[in-house]
């Protein structure tokens, strides 16, 4: 543990089951991922195997019910699990193992037995890999425009149209697909099951990103795919308020997602300017320096306090529809400062990569886009005050 970390401990919000946790996955993360993360992130993809392998340990399960294969949990091991695969240094590693928390939710929550038993119990043994389709390449935060069509046919929904920027898209074997079922605008949307080998579905190649370099992202399109009638998730034209229920959950990942890159490019920066000299000393030595920490580490402290404490409040079963909606605009808004001075901190070094800083400066700009950007937030926000 860094200097940086025993001078920000949130203990109170952890139990002894949750730090076992921790200390679980990071011993995972130090000896399978850390070693070989450079050549993921260059290769654009991190090996499919680890996916039956994180299933095996559990690590796939966490927040699930154990009925369904999961290791149950509260809101705080979620917390827990993503706060130790963003310390791998890799937002895209992150994104890609975890895709499936927020692709199963809907079928845990809207689900038929028969759904959980064929598309989540293989999903949290590492056999099968989920994806969420919700953006389009017409519109993105505008989810209640969206023009993907799924017209009932006998005992199918024939579905024509497209998914674009889906975080494991390329390789994942099934689509937790939001469709257009009914009228138009927020009351006729559902939610379909899409598997690649049905006929119609078929995935475009993989998309080239400012950051995330590690998660296969995709587009995905459908020419007339029948989708059996059964693979419907919950109430047909309901699927709107599924995906809103979804946002609240993906707001809190994204929340910790922006805190550990913060907290990540801190403590490297922490690190570089206490061995890295100028003009005859450390750069510590410059009280310009010393200030710039001082700031950054106060932002990151701010920002995690208050995303534990909504994330308390979560797990109490209190709606915080507009203080997640905050707290993700104010996590991202520091980020974005703190990986921007890191950089600064390193100066020509913190334009290479081969140093951590360049990745997270990069990793960290989709933070303030997905799950609703910075604007839906604040109109969230303007109409819940």
């Amino acid at each position: 543990m860094t200097q940086v970390e025993q001078k920000t401990g949130f203990d109170e919000y952890f139990t002894k089951e949750h730090q076992q946790l921790r200390m679980a996955l990071r011993d995972v993360i130090k000896k399978e991922v850390l070693p070989n993360i450079n050549e993921w992130e260059e290769a654009g993809e991190f090996p499919a195997s680890l996916y039956p392998m994180f299933g095996e340990l559990g690590f796939l399960g966490i927040g699930f019910p154990e009925e369904l294969g999961g290791t149950g949990g509260d809101v705080f091991d979620l917390v827990v699990a993503n706060e130790e695969l963003m310390r791998s240094g890799s937002g895209g590693f992150a994104a890609g193992i975890g895709s499936l928390n927020i692709a199963l939710p809907p079928i845990v929550k809207k689900g038929t037995e028969e759904q959980k038993e064929r598309f989540v119990k293989p999903v949290l043994e590492g056999k099968r890999i989920a994806a969420l389709g919700i953006t389009e390449p017409g519109g993105g935060s505008d989810v209640a425009s969206l023009q993907t069509t799924a017209v009932k046919d006998g005992g199918s929904y024939v579905v024509n149209g497209a998914k674009t920027f889906i975080t494991s898209g390329a390789r994942a074997d099934q689509l937790t697909c939001a469709v257009r079922t009914g009228v138009a605008g927020a009351h006729g949307i559902s939610f379909l099951l899409m598997e690649k080998d049905m006929p119609g579905y078929s995935v475009g190649k993989c998309l080239k990103k400012t950051g995330w370099w590690a998660s296969d992202t995709a587009e995905i399109f459908f020419d007339n795919c029948r989708v059996p009638a059964e693979n419907l998730i919950g109430e047909e034209n309901m699927g709107f308020y599924t995906i809103m229920e979804n946002f609240q959950m993906e707001r809190l990942q994204l929340c910790i997602m922006a805190n550990v890159t913060a907290q990540l490019a801190l403590e490297e920066a922490w690190k570089y300017t206490k061995e890295r000299e100028a003009f005859g000393k450390p750069l510590q030595g410059f009280q310009v320096t010393r200030h710039k920490l001082a700031d950054m580490a106060t932002l990151v402290d701010v920002s995690r306090e208050y995303t534990y404490r909504i994330a308390a409040k979560i797990n109490a079963g209190i709606d915080q529809v507009k203080e997640i909606s905050m707290a993700k605009n104010f996590a991202c808004s520091v980020s974005d400062k703190v990986t921007y001075d890191a950089v600064q901190l390193f100066g020509g070094y913190g334009y290479m990569r081969e140093y951590l800083v360049e990745r997270l400066y990069r990793d960290n700009r989709i933070l303030s886009i997905g799950g609703g950007t910075t604007e839906i937030m604040k109109e969230i926000i303007s109409k819940l005050m």
